[in-house]
């Protein structure tokens, strides 16, 4: 891999050993190389050039008394330690926050392809751990009340009788380029933008191994078996939570049976047609952050998937 995928975050430490540290982290609010990333309802908070805006803790500590859920996020190349504040329970939250010009919140499907790989992988961070913590605040064994623990990297039951710890989980998915010579195979699900085509892709279910899932989804989806399954990358994604790993497998059958509910249509592309691709509402492909991109622009130069 020359080039990681949008959204990974490689060189940055999560600073595992200090999440048990509480004086630590109330050092690290109070240090002049601390950043708090706010987080309202899924979305990040970006200026109008629609680059994140973050708060240094040393000086705008008044964030922490919002009574926002607080998630050490780990510390970037630069040594900069970054916290992801989520403060969904405001109503109105940039009436809290210091002024900025025409600061707002804003999803990270909308500003994730314009960002630079690091922040868009801090982002992207954020998001799934604050998005966690609000679908655990109930034990799932016994119904009560959880509370964060770890500097939010563990949730525990509230209840003695039990004590359950509850930790993030990521939901392992695989999606593939199905190739055939100098074709290959791509769909559209009924709800993706007008003319949007991309890579099959499908949850790995309990007992399956990866190339069980892949095997199996293309032939649920598209009728298509599939032979010479290869692993090629992964992607975090944090739509809402989960982890895409990406394969190319060569077709062992061509004719095409779409199973209408995954997807409403499905065909082979010639490499020069997608090369070629108008990118329009009639016909276009993935976005350039997902790693669905990344696995048909790597098969269209003839790379990685002999």
């Amino acid at each position: 891999m020359n080039q990681p995928n949008y959204y990974s975050s490689q060189g940055f430490d999560r600073l595992d050993r200090y999440r048990d540290d509480p004086e630590w982290l109330q050092a690290m609010l109070n240090a002049e190389n601390s950043r708090l990333l706010p987080v309202w309802r899924n979305k990040h908070l970006v200026n109008r050039q629609q680059r994140p805006i973050s708060f240094p803790g040393n000086r705008d500590a008044g964030l922490l008394a919002l009574d926002g859920e607080l998630v050490l996020l780990g510390s970037d190349p630069d040594g900069i330690v970054w916290l992801a504040l989520d403060i969904s329970h405001l109503e109105q939250p940039t009436e809290h926050l210091p002024a900025r010009p025409e600061q707002r919140f804003e999803d990270l499907r909308v500003v994730g392809p314009l960002l630079d790989h690091r922040s868009g992988a801090l982002l992207a961070h954020a998001r799934a751990m604050t998005y966690w913590h609000r679908q655990h605040r109930f034990c799932g064994a016994c119904g009560n009340p959880t509370k964060s623990t770890r500097s939010g990297h563990m949730r525990v039951c509230s209840n003695p009788a039990c004590g359950r710890s509850h930790h993030p989980r990521t939901d392992p998915a695989v999606i593939m380029l199905v190739h055939d010579g100098d074709y290959c195979l791509l769909g559209r699900q009924p709800s993706w933008p007008p003319g949007m085509h991309s890579t099959l892709a499908g949850f790995v279910e309990p007992g399956e191994s990866l190339e069980d899932a892949v095997a199996r989804e293309v032939s649920e989806e598209a009728g298509i078996r599939v032979t010479e399954i290869r692993y090629h990358s992964s992607q975090p994604w944090p739509f809402p939570s989960s982890i895409m790993l990406g394969f190319y497998a060569r077709a062992a059958s061509t004719a095409i049976q779409v199973d209408g509910l995954e997807l409403e249509s499905a065909g082979w592309f010639h490499r020069d047609q997608l090369l070629n691709s108008p990118e329009n509402e009639q016909f276009h492909l993935p976005r350039r952050d997902s790693i669905s991109w990344r696995l048909i622009e790597t098969w269209m130069h003839g790379e990685h998937c002999d």
